[in-house]
């Protein structure tokens, strides 16, 4: 049995071609599902509709998914084990790291990580439960879409799953904040005893389609917010010590980046020699693009990809017993790159993210989200307001899916603009009519 393609529900009497490839009907099943159709109008910075410029959760998954799949195909030729098969997790393959890159981000709410918050937020005040992104896209991938042939889930293979899986917990564990929850963890830890992954470890390609992640993240955003003009290309601009103030602050309040070694530097000079090389390399580009900015934009955007993602590679993890994937200069993890994009992605925060209108737009989304759950929460009166279909899968699976679950599922799932629809019905004095298809 080939561990890598093994599936955790595929029934014995299915419909599909024998010609294809097991990673490729993951990726029909992906492209092809609702749920992944929805990214278009969910929020990636800007507000899903803002213009027709600025990235969704779709278009930044499909930015992901090629920077991941081109990066993929250069380290099987560079390094032997990625091809080798001497363990299933050490594998990295570029149809597997394209799936999960197009699936990472399925568990997103509306209004981005504001909606998550918020969800997070309700459901641990009211009933002790977790909201989160990265558990949100297993319990979409495994229970809650639907596929033909199947009442549970895409049924996605073993290597496609695992390399979603970046957080490899389960949140029922004390203390932790990201992870699987609970009911989907009993699948995703059983292919991780079928492959005997090391604990806390996750596959290379999870690694993989995470760092692409980052690097789509750092740099498609900033783009966005140049074009937005939140980002202003100009030395008075990146010259500013309340910017350069926000950043360091930001640095020092993130706790989740301490590996990248901070500790070894003067933060307050590296954020302003890495913003002075930013904008040195804008204004070179510029005069060689004639001075257009959108051809600027884009061949800034396009260089950071290219320097980004030309420095991802393989290191031995020493505490783990493992391996890594990272920034690689001379066979050692290049720490000054890693701190360098986490930078510019603080920079995308603090410009974008931290904007008075953007907050004033995610207390808006707060409002809604809010006023969304109060009108389901109570299941006697919300079960009059949900949709039959999702009552009807409620019943089957009530022994497992408790009321609360099901409206943060419900929620969650709405688009951007969905949700301020149902918000609307439910609370404006007039909107549409009852013929309007959901």
């Amino acid at each position: 049995m080939d561990l890598r393609k093994y599936r955790l529900d595929e029934p014995v009497l299915g419909t599909f071609s024998e010609e294809r490839d097991e990673y490729e009907r993951d990726y029909a099943r992906l492209i092809q599902s609702p749920v992944f159709r929805r990214l278009q109008g969910k929020s990636q910075v800007f507000g899903a509709g803002t213009g027709d410029y600025y990235r969704t959760r779709l278009t930044h998954s499909l930015e992901v998914s090629q920077i991941a799949r081109e990066v993929a195909r250069r380290m099987r030729k560079q390094y032997a084990f990625c091809s080798s098969g001497e363990h299933p997790g050490l594998i990295v393959d570029p149809a597997v790291v394209e799936c999960a890159s197009l699936a990472h981000d399925l568990g997103h709410p509306p209004f981005g990580h504001k909606g998550e918050e918020v969800l997070d937020r309700l459901l641990a005040e009211e009933h002790g439960f977790a909201y989160e992104g990265n558990a949100q896209n297993f319990r979409i991938l495994t229970f809650l879409e639907k596929r033909a042939g199947s009442d549970s889930g895409l049924d996605l293979t073993a290597a496609v799953l695992l390399a979603i899986n970046k957080y490899p917990f389960s949140l029922d564990e004390p203390g932790r904040l990201k992870g699987v929850y609970g009911m989907e963890w009993q699948g995703i830890a059983q292919l991780r005893h079928m492959w005997n992954m090391p604990a806390g470890c996750s596959t290379l390609e999870a690694q993989l389609m995470d760092l692409c992640d980052d690097i789509a993240y750092s740099t498609h955003d900033i783009e966005d917010g140049i074009r937005a003009g939140k980002i202003q290309m100009n030395r008075s601009f990146f010259e500013d010590d309340r910017l350069v103030g926000h950043l360091v602050q930001e640095i020092v309040n993130d706790q989740g980046n301490l590996e990248v070694g901070w500790e070894q530097v003067d933060i307050p000079a590296m954020v302003k020699r890495v913003l002075a090389s930013y904008l040195e390399q804008w204004e070179v580009i510029y005069a060689q693009c004639d001075r257009e900015p959108s051809r600027t934009r884009r061949e800034m955007k396009a260089r950071w990809v290219s320097t980004f993602a030309g420095k991802v590679g393989v290191i031995d993890d020493q505490d783990k017993g493992w391996k890594r994937v990272t920034f690689v200069q001379d066979g050692r993890q290049d720490l000054d790159l890693l701190r360098t994009m986490e930078i510019i992605k603080k920079l995308a925060w603090v410009t974008l993210i931290q904007d008075f209108r953007v907050q004033r737009l995610q207390k808006r989304s707060e409002i809604i989200i809010r006023r969304l759950w109060d009108s389901f929460k109570i299941q006697d009166q919300g079960s009059l307001i949900i949709p039959p279909d999702w009552i009807e899968n409620y019943e089957r699976h009530r022994s497992v899916w408790p009321w609360p679950r099901l409206v943060a599922d419900y929620i969650s799932g709405m688009t951007d603009a969905y949700a301020e629809k149902v918000a609307a019905e439910l609370y404006a004095s007039k909107s549409g009519t009852i013929y309007e298809m959901d």
